[in-house]
């Protein structure tokens, strides 16, 4: 199996076929080159390169060429990459990059520190949760993408960065200096939770990068030798990645020779894809949850699907995305990849579950306030004001259980009614009116809600299943 096969389901909505362009040397001044074996594309760049108003430079309009013959595709995991979204790509799925080490958010035209990570250079330098970004390096952020953001934070390892960030907590600015420094990616966390006189193992996995196999038997290693007795999966959100991790995960699940997935050739081969012999199948004997939703995909519903159909775990959640399709990337000439789907996979029973996803054994739906983003919003609103962060407030109130009768963003009586309890409740400055005070405490009791496994639903009926198998 090749290493470069993956399955993360990209950011990208564009998509490519891959063609044999030729680059060329330029053409005379009397000689018009040509950039492909079509004759209608010639013709057509041609008259494009001497006619048009608002001609590009040749390669981009190569890369538009590629560009709009692959839409006709209608596959959104087909993508060309130029040369510098080759590079994100990769490293996204990397062990380490250098950064700053921050996870931000694009909230209402802001960028918002969600939270640093802990020892990394923006955790050092004081960046806090909750801060807005205003300055990289003397350079306004104002208007600017999250891609242009990320591209003013990166840099060579060892370079030096001034950040300027807006405190509400202070109302003030805050200069900050901080040196890029090399980020480890881990993508397995692990932790065990104790119920009933049991101990439960919990493995989070984020992603399956380069390393994931490695943390996860490191963590699951860890978990056995301290005696648990049953294991949670949880893939929620995990978007993908690389195959040789995820079928390392599997074969520490699986007796060995096992058939976890079966790819399948644009011509309809089958390919069986089997678990490779295991020193030791150290989980073999432990009960298994998988925890999944809408937004595991691809190499998170290969997991589910091999444990599915060879039942070997319970899968508790949300029908996952749906995702059926393998991509391989493959280098160009201009410094860009080609990533091409080039298979399906079936899971063990045979069955392609692109657009329809895996469903859960045990169909569990979250709470409101459990699945609800956290927005960072500003600014004092009264009865009678109108926006999208009053609607925020109100959706926040109303799955807090207080009384809102409306929830379409106009300040109305019963909301303003609701604000000064909560105020109140909270021990903030009495009154009815919206202000920075309430939206950092809004943001607080969600985080602190979300991050309480009492009020994850689904990881309590995961529990419970476990419990039930155990005794």
């Amino acid at each position: 199996m090749r290493k470069s096969r993956f399955f993360l389901y990209g950011l990208l909505v564009v998509v490519i076929l891959g063609i044999g362009y030729m680059w060329l040397m330029k053409p005379s001044a009397t000689e018009q080159k040509s950039v492909s074996n079509s004759q209608v594309i010639d013709e057509a760049f041609k008259l494009i390169k001497k006619e048009a108003v608002f001609s590009k430079n040749e390669n981009l309009l190569v890369e538009g060429a590629i560009r709009g013959m692959a839409d006709a595709l209608e596959d959104p995991h087909s993508t060309y990459l130029t040369k510098e979204e080759a590079a994100n790509q990769e490293a996204s799925l990397a062990e380490e990059r250098v950064g700053i080490g921050a996870e931000i958010m694009l909230s209402a035209g802001k960028f918002v520190v969600v939270a640093p990570l802990k020892d990394s250079p923006a955790f050092k330098a004081g960046l806090k949760s909750q801060d807005e970004i205003v300055r990289v390096n003397e350079e306004r952020v104002e208007g600017k993408s999250m891609a242009e953001l990320i591209q003013l934070l990166s840099g060579k390892k060892g370079s030096n960065l001034k950040m300027t960030v807006y405190r509400a907590s202070e109302n003030r600015h805050v200069e900050l200096h901080m040196k890029r420094d090399t980020i480890a990616m881990h993508t397995v966390s692990s932790d065990i939770y104790e119920v009933e006189d049991y101990s439960i193992g919990i493995v989070n996995i984020t992603l399956f990068g380069e390393k994931t196999g490695e943390e996860w038997e490191k963590q699951t290693k860890a978990l056995v030798e301290r005696g648990i007795d049953g294991l949670v999966i949880d893939v929620r959100g995990n978007p993908g990645g690389y195959l040789f991790s995820v079928s390392t995960i599997i074969g520490t699940l699986l007796p060995n020779g096992s058939t976890f997935a079966y790819m399948q050739d644009a011509k309809g081969v089958l390919e069986m894809l089997n678990t490779e012999t295991q020193d030791n199948q150290y989980l073999n004997k432990l009960p298994v949850v998988l925890l999944q939703n809408g937004g595991s995909a691809s190499a998170s519903e290969v997991l589910a699907g091999a444990l599915k159909d060879n039942q070997r775990a319970m899968i508790v959640g949300e029908t996952s995305f749906g995702k059926g399709t393998v991509q391989e990337t493959r280098p160009l000439k201009n410094g860009g990849k080609l990533k091409i789907s080039t298979h399906k996979w079936l899971t063990p029973k045979q069955e392609w579950i692109h657009h329809k996803g895996i469903q859960a054994d045990l169909q569990v739906e979250p709470d409101e306030l459990y699945t609800m983003d956290t927005k960072y919003y500003q600014g004092n609103f009264r009865v009678g004001d109108f926006g999208e962060e009053v609607k925020y407030v109100q959706q926040v109130l109303g799955a807090l259980g207080y009384n809102i009768s409306r929830q379409d963003g106009y300040f109305d009586e019963d909301t303003g009614a609701a604000v000064e309890k909560y105020r109140e409740e909270r021990s903030l400055d009495k009154f009815n009116e919206i202000d920075d005070a309430l939206f950092q405490s809004l943001t607080k009791t969600i985080m602190d809600y979300k991050t309480s496994r009492e009020n994850d639903k689904q990881f309590q009926m995961g529990i419970s299943y476990l419990l039930h198998d155990i005794k």
